[in-house]
């Protein structure tokens, strides 16, 4: 990467990478909330997410073309409205996943940290065992030993031991383990809520502002718009 100039801001992305569990709306609304709170992405797309987010959304996601198909992925709505969303993707550099001389496969490649959402099982275990096959794992591994963020949204049910040692090992290294759970206190009405509410909640543990859900503030039935457990008209 090429030093700043004088008088510029060197950009210093996140990178976020996407594995093939189930759960491409998660990753779309973690990336629309960053890029709209004016932050840079570096994208990885493993080649197993693009089997997942060719069935859940018809999406075909191509090297040659990734600008136009991550810019479909993204307007779409988590129940499959099309141009639901506007997308602004000047922030994003996209890197493919066989790329092992990319930027993020280098300490020295500056970066903010790493979400991986979703993360699949079989990435959990690649992270946690170092095995660095691809260039999303690898990334990972950089991200934990540079000690930077790396927050670890896992998509999957029920948890084996195996996976839930990974995961304990993860946690040792110092990432942040975000089980892709929603929650209904947050008043959700449509499907785009409950997945905002996962996709805040991986911001919140990567210290990233957003406004994708209500947050609770100790006040019984405010999901509902009452006070102290009573519901307004």
């Amino acid at each position: 990467m090429n030093p700043a100039k004088p008088g510029e801001t060197r950009r210093t992305p996140w990178i976020v990478g996407v594995s093939g569990a189930s759960g491409t709306p998660y990753a779309a609304a973690v990336l629309r909330a960053l890029l709209a709170g004016g932050e840079s992405v570096d994208l990885v797309v493993s080649r197993a997410s693009r089997l997942t987010l060719l069935d859940e959304t018809g999406i075909s996601f191509r090297d040659a073309h990734w600008r136009d198909d991550l810019r479909e992925w993204l307007a779409r709505g988590a129940d499959g409205k099309p141009d639901a969303f506007d997308v602004n993707l000047d922030g994003v550099r996209y890197w493919g996943a066989g790329d092992l001389a990319a930027g993020p496969s280098s300490g020295s490649y500056a970066t903010k940290g790493m979400l991986i959402v979703p993360a699949s099982t079989a990435c959990v275990a690649g992270v946690a065992l170092g095995l660095s096959k691809d260039l999303l794992q690898r990334a990972a591994s950089v991200t934990l030993k540079e000690r930077r963020p790396l927050v670890v949204a896992v998509r999957e049910t029920p948890l084996n031991g195996q996976t839930l040692r990974h995961l304990v090992a993860l946690d040792d290294a110092g990432a942040s383990v975000v089980p892709a759970s929603p929650a209904f206190y947050a008043g959700a009405t449509h499907i785009q809520d409950l997945v905002d509410f996962v996709a805040g909640r991986v911001l919140d543990a990567a210290g990233v502002g957003h406004g994708l859900y209500r947050r609770w503030e100790g006040e019984l039935g405010g999901a509902t718009g009452g006070g102290s457990g009573t519901r307004t008209p």
